[in-house]
């Protein structure tokens, strides 16, 4: 399940952790200490739904690039 980004998760970061945005709009968190990154909330364990979804001009027209909570490629028709 995901959850959309509000204050709430942010706020509710362990103190070791941080989050940061991709140019492509999605949300990752940041752990400081162990220098590891996630696309899932450190205390939730869910993905942050951002409507990380982009239109490419390399794309046949119609198509959109779109990545799933894991990470992985896929593409819309």
């Amino acid at each position: 399940m995901a959850a959309d980004l509000n204050l709430e998760w942010i706020c509710s970061l362990p103190r070791s952790w941080t989050y940061g945005i991709t140019r492509g709009g999605r949300v990752f968190f940041i752990n400081e200490e162990a220098k590891s990154t996630t696309w899932l909330h450190p205390v939730t364990g869910e993905a942050v739904v951002t409507g990380h979804r982009r239109q490419s001009t390399d794309l046949p027209t119609g198509w959109e690039e779109a990545y799933t909570f894991e990470g992985a490629r896929y593409y819309i028709n």
